[in-house]
């Protein structure tokens, strides 16, 4: 039964994922009038309103909604199946999509894996850990790298690398020309944090609390690239793994002595994805 209707429930995808009739056309090569009939029979066929219409403008209905909640796991495993023929033959051609929390972490991996595969693609995105966990589930992405993810029914993680967590602080600031310092030596300091739930700021929360160093908290700014400009302007001092320090006028780097002040990054990819020849050379170069 599904094969009768695969064409107006494929039309009725390209127009829920493109946003528009127009736009679902040009996505499937085939004429606007074919998108529009083949969806008004879905609709029709099934006594249902998939689509709110006003102008060139549609939106999903709630009907709409949960079909293409099913749809978009249903053409990406059609989009995967047409990926692995075309990489097929000796991992000559093809395209890896990465998500990531971490740029400069993302970027050292894709540069090793475009020297290991010069003539494969990759593309990568930079989001939130439910951003990179979305791409993953509803096939937007092939692997994620994430900073010490929760166990998640159906994926499978692999250890990636450490990173270690260091103070920044203007370079005026009295502990900036130490070779260290201490969590301790933190106490009473103007301290910028990213926003709860990062996982740099669990890691200095917890080491401020097992030496019992109560934070003095005077900002909290939900992007790295911020906080390090804030610090650089006198504003405070803050923590970020050092990768991610990106030097700059004013900006004083100093490590701190203190074992749990580091966050463990994993790659991660669908269980029933991890053997797919595209996503193993990767994670083989990777953890190789």
């Amino acid at each position: 039964m599904f094969h009768q209707y695969y064409k107006s429930i494929r039309c009725f995808h390209a127009v829920a994922r493109t946003g528009g009739f127009t736009a679902a056309a040009q996505y499937l090569h085939i004429g606007q009038p074919t998108v529009t009939d083949q969806v008004k029979a879905l609709e029709t066929r099934f006594g249902v309103e998939l689509f709110l219409r006003a102008g060139r403008t549609v939106r999903l209905t709630d009907t709409g909604e949960r079909l293409y909640a099913i749809t978009q796991g249903l053409f990406g495993q059609e989009a995967e199946a047409m990926q692995f023929l075309q990489s097929a033959h000796k991992l000559k051609t093809g395209l890896v999509r990465v998500g990531a929390v971490s740029p400069p972490i993302a970027l050292g991996l894709a540069r090793s894996f475009r020297s290991t595969h010069a003539s494969l693609e990759l593309t990568v995105t930079i989001g939130s850990e439910a951003s990179v966990l979305r791409g993953l589930q509803d096939f937007d992405i092939d692997v994620g790298i994430l900073a010490e993810p929760d166990p998640v029914d159906g994926l499978h993680i692999a250890p990636y690398r450490r990173e270690r967590i260091v103070a920044v602080m203007p370079a005026g600031h009295p502990l900036a020309a130490r070779a260290s310092i201490t969590v301790q030596e933190v106490a009473g300091e103007a301290v910028i944090l990213r926003e709860p739930g990062s996982k740099t700021r669990l890691r200095v929360e917890r080491a401020c609390a097992q030496h019992g160093v109560a934070l003095n908290c005077v900002m909290e700014i939900n992007s790295r690239e911020a906080i390090l400009h804030a610090v650089a302007n006198g504003m405070g001092i803050s923590f970020v793994t050092q990768i991610e320090c990106i030097p700059l006028p004013g900006l004083q780097v100093v490590p701190v002595d203190e074992p749990l002040l580091s966050i463990d990054y994993s790659l991660c990819c669908l269980e029933v994805r991890k053997e797919r020849p595209l996503i193993a050379a990767l994670f083989a170069v990777a953890l190789g």
